[in-house]
């Protein structure tokens, strides 16, 4: 870390397992984060599910792919960087270090014998029952710090090696620079290695570190904030539950419904200016607020 400085990041608690009404007091109710170390190891998955495996059965198929270059006009959002066959990837992932990773990719849909190789863990909360998404990446490669738009209570699957994840609470978000009309905070920030020089008041915020291994499971609250960092190759799963508040579920009826549209609106018709704009504003507003 620059400076000598770093991050206040105390690590997420690990339990070997828990009970349905342990995780709803001391997690859920009090919207605390918590790694479960033997959730899922009566998963078919859990023993099953490597690289190789998934290349054995889906490697045919032809798969998105971003990098991590910052967002800009010309893209929409979510919109694919590349895109090459799923067996080519995974040999990629496994030769070398890539900024390519697969996002929010719906693999068990495309290939439904994976659906035989989960479930939904009786915790309860009310896991949407749609197909659970995967993600992907390479030794080094990075998602930036965001928070997701519909604020679901999120149980984050890692598969394949190890994956670094920094997160923070919503109260947090006042340190962490937002990009105004977004959910991510700025691009450039580095949280692995921040320059607080230039953004001084992430030495204010308070949150978690977790290094998640293969078959454990991260719980997430609703709203956190969260950038991971694939330490090796691997990959990943989330199970979703609704927001439990009126709050934020009104929240991530705004998000979804007046400010994407809104942001989409005014790329169109500002192009880079619109994004140049609210990552300036992201940094004014954070240090205003902070009185920087």
């Amino acid at each position: 870390m620059e400076n000598g400085e770093s991050l206040h990041l105390e690590p997420v608690p690990r339990l070997k397992n828990i009970s349905k009404k342990e995780f709803l007091e001391n997690y859920v109710r009090p919207q605390k984060p918590v790694v479960l170390e033997h959730l899922v190891d009566d998963w078919p998955a859990t023993q099953k599910w490597d690289l190789d495996y998934i290349k054995e059965v889906a490697g045919d198929k032809v798969v998105p792919l971003y990098d991590d270059r910052p967002i800009n006009s010309k893209l929409k959002f979510n919109e694919p960087h590349t895109e090459m066959k799923m067996a080519d990837y995974i040999d990629l992932l496994k030769s070398k270090p890539t900024n390519y990773r697969i996002f929010l990719y719906h693999l068990l849909k495309e290939v439904p014998v994976l659906q035989k190789d989960f479930k939904f863990p009786d915790l309860g909360i009310r896991f949407l029952k749609q197909l659970p998404t995967l993600f992907f990446g390479g030794e080094n490669s990075k998602v930036f710090m965001h928070y997701d738009i519909d604020f679901a209570n999120i149980l984050h699957f890692h598969f394949h090696g190890k994956k670094r994840c920094i997160i923070y609470p919503p109260s947090e978000t006042k340190y962490l620079y937002k990009v105004p009309h977004a959910l991510i905070s700025r691009q450039d920030i580095d949280f692995n290695n921040p320059d607080f020089e230039k953004f001084p008041v992430l030495k204010k915020a308070k949150g978690y570190v977790a290094e998640l291994n293969h078959g454990e499971a991260l719980y997430m609250p609703e709203g956190y904030w969260h950038q991971m960092t694939y330490l090796t190759p691997g990959f990943s799963m989330s199970l979703r539950a609704t927001p439990r508040t009126l709050t934020n579920f009104s929240k991530a009826v705004y998000n979804l419904v007046v400010m994407r549209n809104f942001d989409n609106y005014m790329r169109k018709l500002k192009g880079q200016k619109w994004i140049d704009y609210k990552n300036e504003e992201a940094v004014r507003r954070t240090h205003k607020r902070n009185k920087v």
